[in-house]
């Protein structure tokens, strides 16, 4: 092993280097944003007060929850070919939600007031305040849980790992009903919004455990073993499941939208055939989905170059998804239906996008220094 490390020093120096440089130009533009004003540092407006932010922290907190599952198949409910796999996702789960916790951190006008405010005085019938006090607890149900699997205690990791699997998907629930309940964007509005979120992240936990297994084997001159081989299978297989879910909802939000309310179908037509068509059918649909599993039928999961290139597209569409949701809501005018015609725009600012190629900086960065110092996170099978 310690060969192994030598000879992909410059490798780790390289990414971790990089790592850091957009880590600190992401947290230069957030600062310097605070500094002269949101209202003047981002391309968000009266119409359209979500933007770049709002969808970076939903795609690493749902990527975070998603990894959080594919870890508790292993860990909690004993399926082996998810073993070798577990305690890298466990520990990408933790980099991945502070990363989210980083862009949205930015994006909060009194981000410590509202430390403060969330402990002193809780709205216990406020759905944001729900998803930030649970997505807090669950953070430290995946420490400990980490911490446990670390020092070999398998049983308290289940425990820990079955706590922080109830916790998130608790949170990630309430993250979807901050869109669900909102009675006035009807293209967010309904009860499936909460498991759409619950099953989105299970495709985004699958492309992200499989894109990091192979970056660490790469980064670390390595060849995949036997047992990450069947693991690297296992995964690619439950994407062609998680990717079937998402193409299932996909087409009965196009068939409501359209047979719906008005400005449901504007906001729905608007992705089919308006301003996010493009984003939507090459980035969304034949990028993220289709082609991946195309990919993941066609070699079954056996080549990991493969499974690789898949769950790399898989992440390029569900990026996307997250921005379409997050700016579709709210083009259309809250009172189209009384006449106001035209859809709102949006373009993200320089300030936005760099804090959140900061925040995949920060993933890179704990990515890194999780395998350097954590020597690649060998698990043995229990």
């Amino acid at each position: 092993m310690d060969v192994v490390l030598a000879s992909s020093k410059k490798g780790y120096y390289f990414w971790l280097g990089l790592g850091v440089i957009l880590l600190g130009l992401g947290l230069a533009a957030g600062l310097d944003a605070m500094r002269i004003g949101y209202a003047n540092a981002y391309g968000i407006t009266r119409h359209i007060p979500w933007g770049l932010l709002i969808s970076g922290y939903i795609f690493f907190v749902v990527t975070s929850t998603g990894l959080c599952i594919v870890s508790s198949i292993g860990d909690v409910f004993g399926f082996k070919n998810f073993i070798p796999i577990a305690k890298r996702a466990v520990f990408l789960s933790i980099v991945s939600i502070l990363s989210g916790f980083m862009v949205i951190f930015f994006e909060l006008d009194h981000p410590f007031r509202m430390l403060i405010y969330n402990i002193i005085t809780p709205n216990l019938e406020s759905n944001i305040w729900w998803m930030g006090t649970l997505y807090g607890i669950y953070l430290i149900f995946m420490v400990i849980e980490f911490i446990f699997l670390s020092i070999g205690k398998p049983r308290m990791a289940a425990l820990a790992g079955l706590a922080g699997l109830i916790v998130g998907i608790s949170a990630h629930s309430n993250l979807g009903a901050v869109f669900g309940t909102l009675s006035s964007r009807p293209f967010w509005y309904g009860p499936y919004i909460p498991i759409y979120f619950i099953a989105s992240a299970l495709m985004s936990g699958c492309a992200a455990i499989i894109f990091f297994t192979w970056f660490a084997l790469k980064i670390r001159n390595e060849s995949v073993d036997e047992e990450m081989k069947q693991s690297i299978e296992s995964v690619s297989k439950l994407s062609v499941l998680a990717i079937s879910i998402m193409l299932f909802f996909y087409s009965w939000e196009i068939i409501t939208g359209i047979t719906g309310g008005e400005s449901h179908k504007v906001a729905v037509l608007s992705m089919l055939s308006g301003p996010y068509a493009f984003q939507f059918w090459f980035f969304i649909v034949l990028t993220g989905m289709v082609l991946p599993l195309i990919l993941f039928i066609y070699t079954k999961g056996k080549n990991i170059n493969i499974s690789f290139l898949a769950s790399t597209m898989m992440l390029i569409g569900i990026f996307f998804m997250r921005y379409d949701l997050v700016l579709i809501g709210q083009i259309v005018p809250l009172y189209h239906d009384l006449g106001v015609m035209g859809l709102h725009k949006y373009q993200p600012s320089i300030f936005e996008i760099a804090i959140f190629i900061g925040g995949l900086g920060l993933l890179l960065v704990g990515f890194v220094l999780g395998e350097i110092i954590f020597k690649g996170h060998r698990s043995e099978v229990h």
